[in-house]
C-alpha cells in the first residue's frame, strides 16, 4: 500500500512548493467549473489551513519577537528604522498612484445595494484611541484575539527585560522560537490543499458573474494594486539596492503573494512571511519585527481601496474633489487603517470614516461598503496580496542596502530558494 501510494504521488510531493500551489490554484479551478456542489465541500481543507495559520500566528509572533530582542547584542546591526522608512514611503507612493487613477480613470457606482453591517471608526483621534488602549491589553487576551499590536507590544517589552538574563534562559527561548518556527513549517507544506480548498469553495459560491457590474472600478484598484508591485514597488528597491530588482520582487510575489491572495488575512500570512525571510538568508533580529510590524502598519493595498472606492463615490453624487484634498485622504486613510489591519475586508470599513470627509453620509458610506463586499473576493485578496508580499519586499531591501553600504555582495536569491 506505501509503495502505491509513493508510486502515486511521490514526483508530485518531489516538486517545489510553489508549483504544487499552482497545481492546487488550477485543480480548484477545474473542480469549481466541472462540479460546484463537490468544490463546496472541498472548502474545509481550505479552513483548516487558514484557521490553523491564524492559530500559530500569534505566538510565533510573540516568541520570535521576544527571542529576537533578547538576544540582541549592543554593536549588533539591525535594519528596523530602514524598513520602517520603506514602509511610509510605499504607502505614500500607492497613495499618489490610486489617486492619479482615480483621475485618470472617473467611475461612479450604482449605490442601490443594500447596507451592511458593521461599526465604521467615527474618526482619526478614535482609531488613535482604540491603538493606544489595543496596545495595553491582556497579553493573554491579545493572544487568544491575534491583536498583534498588544503582541508586538508585550513582546518588545519582555525582550527588553530578558536581554539580561541567563544564557541558559535565552537558550531556552530561542529553542521555543525553533519548535514554533517547525510547526509553522509543517503547517505550511500543506498549503496546496489548503489553497485547493480556497479556489474551490470562492469560485463554486461567489463565481465572476457578481463582478462584472463593477468591473471599471475593480480594474482600477486591481490596475493600481498591479502598477505599485511592479512598477513603483521596483523602482523603491532599486534606489536602496543599486541593482535589478526584479529577482526579488518575483520572489516575493511566489513566495508571498500567493498564499496572501487566498487566505486574504495578513496575520495569517505572517508565518508564510517569517519562512520566505528565511529562505532568503535575511537576518532574523531585522524581520522578527519587521513582519509583525508590516502585518499591521504597512497599507499600501489598503491606501489604494479606501482611496479609489471613496473617490468613485465622490464622482457618483458630483461632488467636486480636488488633487490635493484626494491626496490627503488616502494618506490619512491608509495610517487609519492601521486599526482595522490583518482582518480580511478591514480596510472597507474605513471607506465611511473617509467618505464623511466629503460630507457623504453614513448610509450613502455603508451601501459603497456593500459594493465593497461584492468585489472583495478579487479586491480584498489582492490588496492582501501587495501588503504582506511588500512587507517580505521592503524587508529585504533594507537589509541588502545596509549590506551593500558596508561593501558585501550577496545574491537576492538564497541558496535554499
Amino acid at each position: 500500500m506505501t509503495s502505491t501510494l509513493n508510486a502515486l504521488f511521490g514526483p508530485l510531493l518531489r516538486l517545489g512548493l510553489i508549483t504544487q500551489i499552482a497545481i492546487g490554484i488550477i485543480c480548484g479551478i477545474l473542480l469549481a467549473v466541472v462540479s460546484p456542489e463537490l468544490a463546496v465541500s472541498f472548502s474545509l481543507l481550505g479552513e483548516l489551513f487558514v484557521s490553523a495559520l491564524k492559530a500559530v500566528a500569534p505566538i510565533l509572533v510573540f516568541v520570535l519577537v521576544a527571542a529576537a530582542i533578547a538576544g540582541h547584542r549592543q554593536g549588533q546591526p539591525t535594519h528596523i528604522r530602514g524598513v520602517l522608512i520603506l514602509y511610509v514611503i510605499g504607502t505614500l507612493v500607492a497613495a499618489l498612484v490610486a489617486v492619479v487613477a482615480s483621475f485618470t480613470f472617473p467611475t461612479t457606482l450604482t449605490l442601490d445595494m443594500p447596507e451592511v453591517s458593521g461599526n465604521p471608526p467615527g474618526g482619526i483621534i478614535e482609531i488613535l484611541r482604540n491603538l493606544l488602549l489595543n496596545a495595553v491589553a491582556n497579553p493573554v487576551t491579545a493572544l487568544m484575539e491575534a491583536n498583534f499590536i498588544a503582541i508586538l507590544a508585550w513582546a518588545i517589552g519582555l525582550g527588553l527585560m530578558l536581554r539580561h538574563a541567563s544564557e541558559a534562559t535565552r537558550g531556552t527561548l530561542n529553542d521555543l522560537s525553533e519548535a514554533i518556527s517547525g510547526i509553522v513549517r509543517v503547517v505550511i507544506r500543506f498549503a496546496p490543499l489548503g489553497i485547493f480548498g480556497l479556489v474551490a469553495n470562492t469560485l463554486a459560491e461567489v463565481g465572476l458573474g457578481a463582478l462584472v457590474e463593477y468591473g471599471q472600478l475593480l480594474g482600477v484598484i486591481v490596475g493600481c494594486m498591479l502598477f505599485v508591485a511592479l512598477v513603483t514597488n521596483p523602482l523603491i528597491v532599486f534606489w536602496q539596492t543599486r541593482r535589478n530588482p526584479y529577482p526579488l520582487v518575483f520572489a516575493c510575489l511566489r513566495g508571498s503573494a500567493i498564499t496572501a491572495f487566498f487566505t486574504r488575512s495578513s496575520a495569517a500570512n505572517i508565518p508564510v512571511n517569517m519562512a520566505l525571510c528565511e529562505r532568503l538568508d535575511l537576518d532574523p533580529d531585522t524581520y522578527a519585527i519587521s513582519i509583525p510590524l508590516g502585518a499591521t502598519i504597512n497599507m499600501a493595498g489598503a491606501a489604494i481601496t479606501i482611496s479609489v472606492i471613496t473617490l468613485a463615490a465622490a464622482n457618483t453624487l458630483g461632488i467636486s474633489v480636488g488633487f490635493p484634498t484626494a491626496l490627503l485622504l488616502c494618506v490619512v486613510s491608509a495610517l487609519a487603517a492601521c486599526g482595522v489591519s490583518g482582518v480580511a475586508g478591514g480596510s472597507l470599513l474605513l471607506i465611511p470614516m473617509a467618505a464623511s470627509l466629503f460630507g457623504i453620509s453614513t448610509d450613502v458610506a455603508m451601501q459603497v461598503v456593500a459594493i465593497g463586499f461584492v468585489i472583495s473576493v478579487v479586491q480584498d485578496s489582492t490588496e492582501t496580496a501587495l501588503n504582506s508580499s511588500t512587507d517580505v519586499l521592503f524587508t529585504a531591501a533594507a537589509c541588502r542596502a545596509a549590506e551593500r553600504r558596508r561593501g558585501t555582495q550577496v545574491s537576492f536569491s538564497s541558496r535554499r530558494a
